[in-house]
């Protein structure tokens, strides 16, 4: 329906929403290029999410591993510690961290958003990391140590290729909540050439009159590149969860 709306008039999606077009226009295309900063929203928000998920995989990677192959007598108390940050959604802070944000100065700017994404999404990633790095065997980094083999060699040889299904599910469970958010960047970013895809989409809805064709063809674009991306990282992601719900 969103597809095929962004290709209708107004008149033609009130009339028939749920039929396809009589005939396909691009005006909508044209507008939303035109009359908006659409290229620069779609790069902001490709620039966050990349930066947002590549920092969530680095921290959750290197924490899960410890947690999950060294074995310490708080390994179980850090676990817990990053599982806590799962029971209390970030967004009831969103005053006090506000207020830390604009203290260290990162209110609009890519970094304070950024920062934001990684705090919400290391605990779950943490805990898919642990849990999967927990079921491969020791017996290869115990061989690899035989051979010589360093600590981080055996990570990042042995034990990461192993884990690329964990990594996709996490890639794609931080990702697509990254790229569809509104509400932190609505508080947390002013600036129009900060903005996010779905922030400066809201430039089509009034207070009085919405031009839907418009809104529905840049929903429709914002929804692409994600698409794309579970498309193309699809078997993995299957792989992943087939693989836990065996093991």
């Amino acid at each position: 329906v969103m597809v095929a709306s962004s290709f209708k008039t107004n008149a033609e999606i009130f009339s028939s929403p749920l039929s396809l077009p009589t005939h396909f226009s691009t005006a909508n295309l044209e507008k939303v290029w035109t009359e908006t900063n659409f290229v620069r929203y779609l790069a902001n928000s490709v620039g966050i999410t990349a930066a947002s998920v590549a920092l969530i995989l680095m921290f959750s990677t290197l924490a899960g591993y410890a947690i999950a192959r060294y074995r310490f007598r708080l390994s179980s108390l850090v676990l817990m510690f990053f599982l806590s940050g799962m029971t209390v959604p970030l967004k009831l802070a969103i005053i006090p961290l506000f207020i830390q944000l604009d203290t260290l100065g990162l209110v609009d700017s890519y970094f304070g958003l950024v920062l934001v994404y990684v705090a919400m999404g290391i605990p779950s990633a943490v805990f898919i990391m642990t849990g999967f790095l927990r079921t491969l065997p020791r017996e290869l980094e115990e061989s690899a140590r035989m051979d010589g083999a360093s600590e981080l060699r055996i990570m990042w040889s042995i034990m990461l290729p192993l884990a690329r299904p964990a990594l996709v599910i996490v890639a794609i469970q931080n990702a697509v909540p990254i790229w569809n958010d509104f509400f932190f960047p609505l508080v947390l970013i002013t600036s129009d050439n900060l903005k996010t895809l779905p922030q400066g989409l809201t430039v089509f809805v009034g207070e009085f009159t919405t031009d839907w064709g418009v809104l529905f063809t840049g929903l429709t674009l914002a929804a692409l590149p994600i698409t794309v991306l579970y498309i193309v990282l699809s078997k993995q992601f299957i792989s992943g969860i087939t693989q836990g719900a065996v093991k």
